[in-house]
């Protein structure tokens, strides 16, 4: 029978110190530890992530740190070749060259679309052969970015909403309201098609006067797009408001005999389509002259005195302003009334005059005088005087004995200490 000869140092019994042979397990760990050896004399890859706006221009750059000259190529997302060292397989013509050597490669791709976004890999031939891959950002400003609003034309008070759309963009964009320069906050929703989206964003806003002819803005804050805006100009309509002016006497008192000419100015949107004077709880004087927004009295009395307003409207409503006459004699030298008209839905106007303000003052200090008085009345009537009465007889005493013996007896016929009270 064949004897079977085993080789030197395979054998699975040691002896003699032969090394036997390993356990699978363990070879595969070896071997996988291996391959983790960057080999290649230390070359090392390097590339960096890449963002572009559609439409626009990107550029893939493959860097090898401690060249050795080993071939570096360029693939696309489907692991198709781009380049191959200076020399492109892939007939698309968008991809071009701009640097290639024995450290770089790099190429640019112009016209991007969404369908080239994804990882490009870049290969370097060595032993093992190395792979690092960039990633590739496609950025899709928002279109037909618009303000839709509920009302051309508001009412002073009211609420009305403004909608601003921007369509189509990646990724979703943020809206941001401002009216002039102070900003307002809106409610957006968010819509998804397919890799793109449709931001709408709603704004309520109540408006006032100081409004019409302000413009609000829908501004846009998106990667891809700098200072995208847009604007509407809000126009408000309002009831009128109105003043009364003193044209004559411009200053002094109005004075019996004398004149007074007074001007009615309103202003609203739309404007005031009716402006007229009338005189409150009374008739209207006979002798006063209007003309459209002026009133005239040639010839002041003391009848003249009162209140006189001037009334105006147009389509959003009505509002008034007061003016309070009083009619000086002829010799009065007094301060004049202060006549201050104001608009507003009643118009209110109230005269000041300075000589009951002065009776009024008098009044107050006059009286704090007589509180004063009756005060000091008072706290004198309560003022108290403390006599006291000492022991009687001690003065002519002999010695000290009979002096004790008689200031004992004298304080017994004396009387006690007493206040007596003025």
């Amino acid at each position: 029978m064949a004897s079977r000869t085993e080789p030197s140092g395979c054998s699975g019994r040691g002896g003699g110190g032969a090394p036997g042979i390993l356990p699978l397990p363990l070879l595969l760990l070896l071997l996988a530890a291996a391959a983790l050896i960057p080999r290649g004399g230390g070359q090392n890859l390097v590339t960096e992530d890449v963002t572009v706006v559609e439409g626009e221009v990107a550029t893939i750059s493959c860097r090898v740190k401690n060249s050795d000259d080993s071939v570096i190529q360029l693939l696309n997302p489907n692991r198709q070749t781009i380049y191959f060292k200076d020399f492109r397989p892939l007939k698309d013509s968008r991809f071009q060259l701009v640097n290639f050597s024995n450290s770089e490669l790099r190429v640019s791709l112009t016209n991007v679309s969404i369908s080239d976004e994804g990882r490009y890999f870049c290969q370097l031939y060595t032993d093992p052969p190395q792979e690092i891959y960039t990633t590739m950002t496609v950025l899709v400003p928002p279109r037909n970015l618009m303000i839709d609003i509920q009302k051309d034309i508001a009412t002073e008070g009211e609420e009305i909403e403004l909608n601003c759309t921007a369509m189509a963009s990646r990724p979703a964009t943020t809206i941001r309201w401002f009216k002039g320069n102070k900003e307002l906050l809106g409610k957006s929703e968010v819509e998804q098609w397919s890799d793109m989206f449709t931001v709408t964003s709603q704004l309520l806003l109540t408006v006032g006067r100081e409004d019409d002819g302000v413009p609000v803005i829908c501004l846009v804050d998106h990667p891809a797009v700098k200072d995208l805006q847009t604007q509407r100009y809000l126009e408000v309509m309002y009831k009128p408001q109105v003043r009364v002016l003193q044209n004559y006497p411009l200053q002094g008192l109005t004075r019996e005999g004398e004149p007074l000419e007074l001007t009615c100015t309103a202003f609203g949107k739309p404007q005031p389509t009716e402006v007229k004077w009338l005189r409150v709880d009374d008739e209207m004087p006979q002798h006063v002259v209007v003309s459209g927004s002026n009133l005239l009295i040639n010839n002041l009395n003391k009848t003249d005195n009162g209140t006189y307003r001037c009334e105006a409207s147009n389509a959003v409503g009505k509002s008034s302003a007061d003016y309070m006459l009083f009619v000086y004699d002829t010799t009065a030298t007094t301060e004049p009334a202060v006549h201050d008209s104001r608009a507003g839905d009643e118009g209110s106007i109230r005269a000041v005059d300075h000589a009951v303000i002065g009776g009024v003052v008098a009044v107050v200090v006059f009286a704090m005088l007589c509180l004063l008085i009756i005060l000091g009345r008072y706290f004198a009537r309560h003022k108290g005087t403390y006599f006291t009465h000492e022991a009687k007889g001690a003065d002519d005493a002999a010695d000290a004995d009979t002096a004790i013996i008689n200031a004992e007896g004298g304080q017994n016929n004396s009387e006690e200490k007493k206040e007596y009270f003025i």
